[in-house]
């Protein structure tokens, strides 16, 4: 029999797994505690690991429709603008990695998944379904939602993120730490910006304690703005947290005049605290495991969150195809596939930071010499290769 297999959390990890196992004929049900499917006002960037799995599950025209493909990504110091190149993306992407590196409003991504799902099975994503409790029985889980209703499933896949229920109830406790950071994040109408902010370029402003990147959304129209600054009195991890133009721009009082203009443009600043979560080193138990961020949250410095969430969902339903008859040895091999390269991820993330807010950066002189040395063309090479280069369908399952 075709085990049947419930995903809790229809984020962007969960979608992309719910679509690659009702490709490869299972039986999937979604569960999403929100009454409607949205995605916060957010950019998302996908390097080519997250674009070839996407790609592999037919929607190469959907992301060409939605997204925006950067020619490369600059960095600019924080009080001059002085630039220097990172790496070009483009046709270089796709020369050296087989496919293009976007970026796409994290909404519109979203509905793409949301379609494709329901195009493969038209009630398989379930909304006003929280999972307030999870309990194994036999060969059997059992899910137990708010509204007093359980659910019997073969396989459980917790992609409910961060604060996952999944997680809490059967592998883990969640113990973040404040990472001493905080985000701004927003969109901004491309139309309101001079012409110079609109270049088709991926952006990272350096400073000391603090940096800024943007990037362009839907071919242009939009313009992505994410500010992560060191500051202490702010420690609400949620996604949906507004604050105000005014606070955001004073946040970055000092800086060059382009990321001002940024910063007052924005349509509705969130802002929320950065947490850290050292790398888990078991997701699975017995017929249960975890998902991106349920499995191996990060903080956003290599931007590559989504671009696992995706990998992890592919992989998933790769192992579990293979070894449909033994589910519980389908997520055991799953998770030795996946457990050290995101665990690299994780760590990677957190010492950009260091990179991106070290105190050399203050001034111009010591700055040049600190990105002459901290991003030869080399060590940008050693960092990103190993992450834009993972084939999904190379892994041997």
């Amino acid at each position: 029999m075709t085990p049947k297999i419930i995903i809790a959390g229809a984020g962007i990890g969960g979608l992309t797994a719910a679509l690659a196992l009702l490709k490869q004929g299972f039986d999937v049900t979604v569960l999403e505690k929100a009454s409607e499917l949205k995605e916060v006002g957010a950019g998302v960037q996908l390097s080519a690991n997250a674009v070839r799995p996407l790609y592999q599950l037919g929607l190469e025209q959907q992301l060409l429709g939605i997204s925006s493909m950067p020619s490369g990504k600059r960095f600019r110091l924080w009080n001059t603008g002085q630039t220097w190149k990172l790496f070009d993306f483009g046709a270089d992407s796709v020369r050296r990695y087989g496919y293009p590196y976007f970026t796409a409003y994290r909404a519109d991504l979203h509905r793409v998944l949301v379609e494709a799902v329901r195009q493969e099975k038209p009630d398989a994503i379930h909304l006003n379904a929280a999972v307030v409790d999870v309990e194994k029985q036999g060969e059997e889980v059992v899910v137990r939602l708010g509204s007093s209703q359980a659910l019997r499933a073969d396989v459980l896949i917790g992609a409910d993120g961060v604060h996952s229920v999944v997680r809490s109830k059967l592998i883990a406790t969640d113990e973040p730490t404040f990472s001493g950071c905080v985000a701004w994040r927003g969109v901004i109408p491309s139309r309101d910006l001079p012409e110079h902010l609109r270049e088709p370029l991926g952006v990272n402003w350096m400073g000391p304690g603090s940096h800024v990147v943007h990037y362009p959304l839907r071919h242009g129209e939009l313009v992505n703005f994410v500010g992560i600054l060191e500051k202490e009195n702010w420690t609400d991890e949620s996604w949906t947290a507004k604050g105000t133009v005014d606070e955001c721009v004073a946040d970055f009082k000092g800086w060059h005049p382009d990321v001002l203009t940024l910063a007052q443009s924005l349509i509705t600043p969130f802002v929320w605290a950065l947490m850290v979560r050292e790398p888990m080193t078991n997701w699975v138990s017995g017929r249960v495991a975890l998902l991106g961020d349920a499995a191996h949250a990060t903080l956003p410095f290599m931007s590559q969150g989504a671009a696992m969430a995706i990998e992890d969902g592919y992989v998933l339903a790769r192992c579990l195809k293979k070894y449909a008859d033994d589910v519980e040895l389908a997520l055991q091999v799953y998770q030795s596939l996946r457990i050290d390269r995101t665990t690299k991820i994780v760590r990677g993330s957190a010492n950009n930071l260091q990179r991106f807010h070290n105190p050399l950066l203050a001034t111009p002189g010591a700055a040049e010499s600190y990105v002459s040395t901290e991003w030869t063309s080399e060590k940008v090479s050693e960092r990103y290769d190993w992450v834009f280069s993972y084939n999904v369908d190379e892994v041997v399952i």
